[in-house]
């Protein structure tokens, strides 16, 4: 008979998949407005990089800091849709990192220009696990590519 306490440990894949998974929750609950459950996905300090898109310097927000920024934004447009692929999952105790090419297009009606906007590029993630749960860290982003109206996210955030 199996020990049932080993029943609850999870295999390396399954925490692959775990951690994969509140990565790309990250873009589901931002896309979906679910500002509550995307709060839940982040530890007490984020370190967010941006900055291959908006330059300046990385910066240390709270989870709340984050989905008031992002509801501002995100929430200015018609739709959003990030999709995320090619997750690459490192796990070292309970610290992770997870990185996976992204496609985000971003939507909003205007008189003038295309309503279109889309970004492509890599995510890292960095991931802690507290709690039982794995909880994000550090967010880097890097656009490598884009097409359409770059205009459109000041007009979504005004």
């Amino acid at each position: 008979m199996s020990d049932p306490l080993e029943a609850a440990v999870p295999s390396p894949s399954e925490t692959k998949i775990e951690i994969a998974e509140t990565c790309t929750r990250m873009a589901v609950h931002a896309d979906r407005r679910e500002w509550a459950l995307l709060r839940g996905l982040f530890a007490d300090s984020v370190l967010l990089d941006y900055t291959s898109l908006n330059g300046g310097e990385p910066a240390r927000l709270t989870p709340q800091e984050i989905v008031d920024a992002w509801a501002a934004t995100l929430g200015g447009f018609d739709a959003t849709q990030h999709l995320i692929a090619n997750h690459l999952v490192e796990v070292d105790g309970d610290r992770a990192v997870c990185t996976a090419s992204f496609q985000a297009t971003h939507r909003l009606a205007t008189p003038y220009g295309a309503p279109l906007w889309t970004l492509g590029g890599d995510y890292r993630w960095e991931l802690a696990r507290t709690g039982g749960r794995w909880l994000i860290d550090s967010v880097a982003m890097k656009a490598t590519w884009g097409d359409g109206n770059k205009d459109l996210p000041a007009r979504a955030a005004g």
